[in-house]
Formats: structure tokens, C-alpha cells, sequence
């Protein structure tokens, strides 16, 4: 089996994972997955005066689906929800060092599973989400 060329980052995350579990009293839930590959993503929010005080994630995927979602909890932890809305799936890869490109779909989905998670959010609050969400589906494999 080939070695996808991965940076230290992305193995980082892959081995040591950030904020790896669930948040009991979560305020905001969301799961996204892609049934092409099998990844799947499930994002758990805390979410206070519109700011992230704690967030964590389970994934059933690939190393670069573990890495992608452990760098985005990284990157939201204790931002406001305008804040997180701003991160794209590009500045999730940036910050691991890039991607492969096939495996960029990694990064798609962990902003999905953010905004799904924000979508469950605003809809419990009986509010309409600042954003639109839809889920997409990759044939990148």
C-alpha cells in the first residue's frame, strides 16, 4: 500500500487527536458523512453567549477524517459562532500543511460537521441559522 504523503501536522493529529469524545450537556450536535469512502463525522458543541466554550468530535474515518476533525476543534475552541463561520475547509488544510488532494474531502467534511452542529444549535434555540447548510457528498475515491 502506498504512503500518501502526509505532513507532521496531519500525523500529529492523526496519532494524538484533540478533543477526541462527546459533550453530555452539548447544545449543539451534528453528523455528516460520506458514503462513498465511509467517513463519518459527528461534532458535539457547547456553545455560551455565542461562544464555543468546549467542543469535540468522534470519527469513524481515515487518518487525514481524524486529523481534519481534531485541527477544526482546534480552531473554534472558544471563538464566537461568527468567528468559526469563517473557517473553510482550505484554512482547516492550511493549517495541517496541507492535504493530499485526494484527500481534501477530509476538510470538507469536518467544516460540514461544524456547521451541522451550529445548524442543530440554531434550531434548538428556535432560531433561523445566519447560514445555509447543506450537506455535501464527494466521489472523490
Amino acid at each position: 500500500m502506498e504512503q500518501l504523503p502526509y505532513s507532521e501536522k496531519v500525523m500529529d493529529h492523526f496519532m494524538n487527536p484533540r478533543n477526541v469524545g462527546e459533550i453530555p450537556d452539548a447544545n449543539g450536535i451534528g453528523t455528516v458523512g460520506n458514503p462513498i469512502c465511509g467517513d463519518v463525522m459527528k461534532m458535539f458543541l457547547k456553545i455560551e453567549n455565542d461562544i464555543i466554550v468546549d467542543i469535540k468530535f468522534k470519527t469513524f474515518g481515515c487518518g487525514a477524517a481524524i486529523s481534519t476533525s481534531s485541527m477544526v476543534t482546534e480552531m473554534v475552541k472558544g471563538k464566537s459562532i461568527e468567528e468559526a463561520l469563517k473557517i473553510s475547509n482550505k484554512a482547516v488544510a492550511e493549517a495541517l500543511g496541507g492535504l493530499p488532494p485526494i484527500k481534501m474531502h477530509c476538510s470538507v467534511l469536518a467544516e460540514q460537521a461544524l456547521k451541522s452542529a451550529l445548524t442543530d444549535y440554531y434550531k434548538r434555540q428556535g432560531k433561523e441559522p445566519p447560514f445555509k447548510f447543506t450537506e455535501h457528498t464527494h466521489d472523490e475515491h
